[in-house]
Parts: structure tokens; sequence; C-alpha cells
């Protein structure tokens, strides 16, 4: 791939005149094979086109100096003319100390290109390899639409000789980062192959910026087609644990599909699941509820996701299934309020159509953050209401024994819903008639 040679390249030992850089230099060629510490090329996966970066860690433990950011910016500028996902395969231990402040302002480059990669609508998908650490992390890394990790991989800011000495090492290494909701899932070698490729098919269809898709159609209901008869049977329906949730309705739906995890901030929400997923020779990208009280992490999780798919051209679904917003101190402290804010302006703000589907409980707040407005369906067996019927009931100092009339007062039922204009339709199980 073509590049163009740094201004001090040439410079003996380099632009700071570091005493044995050149041999150092030398020898890692020697050892390598290689020129630099990243290798960039024009690749296929799985029948995808891609352009591809891959660190040498044997070149100076995979640092990078001026001559990587050329190549870096080079492998962008190409991704771009071309119109192709990127591919990065890292491993680095930070920017370049020989050349000092030189090396690390190229950080500053690929931030700027990946800013215009994004922009220009295209994917970046990168596989963090041990280790994955210092700017090289912060930049090409984290910054990338979908991170995956192997097994055991050392991936943080900090490499193992300047963290704090008392630092525990868990979160510094792939599991510990999955668990923090900062990469999208550990894969093992042998299993990377397919898994790239299985995401760079539902990337391929990916219309770019500005593209209008078609709306991903409701899918059918899988439980009874029967609306149910008073507010609060419409509330048992919903709750009861034999009612099917969202793995059943993904498995239904797709064809087949990838997820994303936790929301890059430190938090992740088994509650939610969101991801793109085939259907029909189409992408569509997904968030849905899993019946527990969605946390912040989960929010942002959905937010995230959304953001993706609008900015990549792809149609969105979103299942509502949640008693409410987790409301515990610990949500609180993660910040629900900023959290729900964020999913309900990533949905107000996304410019492809997302449909919305409500499949059990809708809790308050918590469900309608995940709402698209205006395109919400709902199935026979949910209920969607402003507050749970026994709060309610509390706030207005009602017997217990009255929740019933209250469920009813509230008109939650799916009937009730598309009375007052709320839902568009009722969708019935698959091979009936609507309601």
């Amino acid at each position: 791939m073509p590049t163009t040679e740094a201004t001090g390249s040439g410079r003996p030992d380099g632009p700071l005149g570091w005493r044995g850089y050149d041999a150092s230099r030398a020898r890692a060629r020697e050892r390598t094979g290689e020129e630099e510490s990243v290798v960039t090329a024009l690749a296929t996966v799985g029948g995808t086109e891609v352009v591809l970066i891959s660190f040498e860690f044997g070149y100076l433990g995979g640092s990078l100096g001026e001559r990587t950011g050329d190549r870096l910016v080079a492998a962008y500028t190409e991704a771009r003319e071309r119109r192709l996902p990127l591919v990065s395969l890292i491993a680095t231990g930070g920017s370049r100390m020989q050349e000092g402040m030189r090396a690390l302002t190229q950080l500053q480059r690929v931030a700027g290109q990946s800013a215009l990669h994004h922009a220009a609508g295209l994917a970046h998908l990168a596989v963090l390899r041990d280790p994955t650490t210092g700017g090289g992390w912060a930049t090409l890394g984290a910054a990338a639409d979908v991170l995956l990790a192997l097994p055991g991989a050392q991936i943080g800011f900090a490499g193992s000789r300047v963290r704090p000495a008392d630092a525990d090492p868990a979160a510094y290494c792939a599991e510990g980062q999955l668990a923090a909701g900062q990469i999208d899932a550990v894969v093992p070698p042998d299993q990377l192959r397919g898994t790239l490729q299985r995401w760079l098919r539902l990337l391929a269809g990916a219309g770019g910026p500005g593209a209008v898709p078609e709306a991903a159609p409701p899918p059918a209901a899988l439980g009874t087609g029967n609306l149910p008869e008073t507010g609060w049977r419409a509330v048992v329906r919903a709750r009861d644990a034999r009612r099917p949730r969202a793995e059943a309705y993904l498995r239904a739906y797709f064809d087949d599909w990838e997820e994303i995890h936790g929301d890059r901030c430190g938090g992740a929400d088994g509650g939610i699941r969101c991801g793109l997923g085939h259907r029909d020779g189409h992408t569509i990208a997904f968030a849905a509820q899993c019946g527990t009280a969605t946390r912040p992490a989960g929010f942002r999780t959905a937010a995230r996701l959304v953001r993706l798919a609008d900015r990549l051209g792809i149609p969105v679904l979103t299942l509502i299934d949640t008693p409410g917003a987790a409301n515990d101190a610990a949500a609180e402290r993660a910040g629900a309020g900023a959290a729900i804010a964020d999913a309900f302006a990533a949905l107000a703000s996304a410019r492809v159509p997302v449909t919305s589907l409500l499949i059990g409980e809708g809790g308050s707040g918590g469900a309608l953050a995940l709402a698209a407005p205006g395109r919400l369906w709902a199935t026979p067996d949910s209920y969607f209401s402003v507050i749970a019927p026994e709060l309610a009931a509390a706030i207005l100092k009602r017997d217990p024994q009255e929740v019933h009339h209250t469920a009813d007062q509230l008109r939650i039922r799916p009937q009730d819903l598309l009375a007052l204009g709320i839902i568009r339709d009722i969708v019935p199980p698959a091979g009936s008639t609507p309601a």
C-alpha cells in the first residue's frame, strides 16, 4: 500500500538523534523481515474486501513512530477512497520513546483519520492481541466499532511496567475488559476467522452516511393471539415466566446474528442484547430488553448500537420488555438519568428507520427510552404503563386490593394503547389474522 516517508525518517538515529536507534531498527528489520512495526494491505476476508492493518510486535514492540503513522494514515485513506471496512490486528506497547513527542503526536493523526473513517460511514473492526496498550489501544483500538480480543491478551492504557505496583492485573486483561464492558467479545484463535467473516458479512450491506434503508418489519407475536380482558390480566400475562422473551424473538426473526457488548464506559448489562443480524439477506441492528430492570450500562449500550447503525445506514429493531429502569443506589451512581436521556436522544435523532415492538412489560420511561417515536407495535401479551399498577395504587393511597381497578384505569392493554394512538397496531402470531 503506498505511503509517504516521514520527514525525519532519514536523520541519523531519528528525530531526537537517539544514540543506537538506527542500529535497533536494523536489528528489528533483520529479525522480523519488516521495515516498520505495521504492515498494511488490501485483503479479502470471507469474500469481503477490506483494508488490513497488522502490527508486528517483534519490531520494537509494535511501537508507533512517524513512519508507523504514515502507514496508518495511508491505510485509512485507502479505505475511504475504496469505501472498504478497516480491520486492524493490534499488538503494540505504545508510542516509540526513541522519537519522543514526534512519535506521540502520531496519535493525533490516527484519531483524525478514525474520525474521517467514521464520518464516511465505514466500519472498523479491531482484533486486540497481546499486548494492546498505550496510545495504540486508546486510538486505533478503542475507537473501533467492534472490538474482539484474544484470550488472555493484555489490554489497557497502562503497560505492565508503568501501571501502579498494586494494580489488579485482572483489570488489564481481555477477560477483565470484557466484564467491564470495554470490548465486545473474547474469541479463541481457532474461531477468529469465522467471527470476522460473520461480522464483515453483516457490515457488507451497510448503506453508508445518508442512506435511508427500508424499515425492519415488526416480528410476529410468539405468544398467545388473544387479547387480555382486563388491565390486570395484561400485567399477569406479561409477567408470566413462560412468555416468550427476547432470545425466542431473535431466533425466530434472524437467520444469524452477532452481538456487541458493554457501554465502553466501564459497564455491561446482561439484561439487554444488542447487535447486528441477517434477515432475508438484509442486515438489521437490534437492541432487545430481556425482561429485567434495565441498568444505565444497558441504556448506553443500546444508544451506542443505534448510533453505529445510524452511521452505517442500517435499520434498527428494538424489542421492549422491562419492568422499568433500575432505580437502586448503584444505578443512580452510574448515571441512570443521563443514560436514559442518551437512549432517548439516540432514537430521536436516528436518520435510519427504527421499528419497535413491545413484547412484554412496558414499564414507564425505562421502556419508552427504547421505543421509536411513532413506530411502536405491541404483541397481545404485553402492556405499557406510565407506572406499575401497584405503585400507582400506593401513590394514590389506595387499598392494595384496588390494584386491579387501578390497572384498568391506566388503560395499559394492547387494545387500549391502540385506541389511544400509542402504538401503530397489535401484531398477531405468524399465520394468523390481526385482532
